[in-house]
């Protein structure tokens, strides 16, 4: 069926290599822990996945296991997480894990009855192939939770921090290649898919800092002091049409709001909310 990984932690290399069809972002363990930190805390919008009453189900592009975690705490299924990335998904604790690419599921038709993803098809070249293949495989529902980053606002005690963080989200999403705002729009595709019953549910993943700080709102503060995320975000950003010397201007006006925000940080003054629309879409299989 799969790649079966026994061990917790198994080494990223004892997987084989799966070649993944497109163009497809990648991301760093670090980068998906900090930007999904505290995302379910509140699992209402996934009320119609039905997850108590699940026997097996798929999380498709897993990344490093937030939303795995929570299949398995909301129901008793065997839960299959699957992501092209062998270092992310040796993280994950899963029934079982296996690599692959989410538009060529290596699994037989109907052999799940609930397959879903997260911030996943805003990241494919051709989200739709993979929501047919999320229909084949499925017996009953697929869900996918997408965000809209071109909604995304920032609030902060920094005052220029909001506007050079809209600055940066637009430029990155004008070379980004794929569809970042899709959102709610995942329905299209599902309904293109032949899935019935489609709903959408709005959630908001809020992120806020305030004191006292934990490290990692620490790490944070520190890398935009450097300009480190724009500097690993700088190929996108050209694409996007961001010349040298505008990306100059953004990154040293960037380096001085994250200095301020050291220093506010510094006598317990940093405040900071970030607000993401992400949308639960689900559709059922039709008989």
């Amino acid at each position: 069926m799969g790649v079966a990984c026994p061990s917790p932690n198994p080494d990223p290399s004892a997987f084989p290599r799966t070649v993944c069809s497109g163009r497809v972002r990648r991301f760093s363990a670090e980068y998906l822990e900090e930007t999904r930190r505290g995302m379910w805390d509140q699992r209402d919008a996934l009320s119609g996945l039905d997850l108590a009453a699940r026997d097996r189900i798929l999380d498709v592009g897993c990344g490093t296991g937030e939303l795995t975690r929570v299949f398995r705490e909301e129901s008793d299924a065997d839960v299959f997480a699957l992501d092209a990335d062998p270092e992310l998904i040796a993280g994950v604790t899963a029934d079982e894990r296996v690599l692959g690419d989410a538009t060529r599921l290596p699994f037989r038709n109907d052999i799940c009855d609930l397959v879903a993803c997260q911030a996943l098809l805003i990241n494919l070249p051709d989200p739709a192939a993979a929501v047919r293949e999320f229909a084949r495989v499925s017996s009953d529902l697929v869900a996918a939770v997408e965000p809209n980053n071109a909604a995304v606002t920032v609030q902060s005690t920094v005052d220029r921090e909001p506007a050079l963080a809209t600055r940066a989200r637009k430029a990155y999403m004008e070379g980004v290649g794929t569809d970042v705002s899709l959102g709610a729009d995942a329905r299209d595709s599902f309904e293109d898919a032949g899935l019935v019953d489609v709903t959408t549910t709005q959630y908001e993943h809020v992120q806020a800092v305030s004191p006292p700080y934990g490290e990692g709102d620490l790490e944070a503060a520190a890398r935009k002091a450097t300009g480190e995320r724009l500097a690993e975000q700088r190929p996108t950003l050209a694409a996007g049409g961001l010349d040298p010397e505008a990306y100059d201007a953004l990154r040293a006006a960037w380096r001085e709001m994250g200095r301020e925000v050291v220093e506010q940080m510094r006598v317990d003054d940093y405040e900071r909310v970030e607000t993401v629309p992400f949308y639960v879409t689900v559709g059922r299989v039709p008989e």
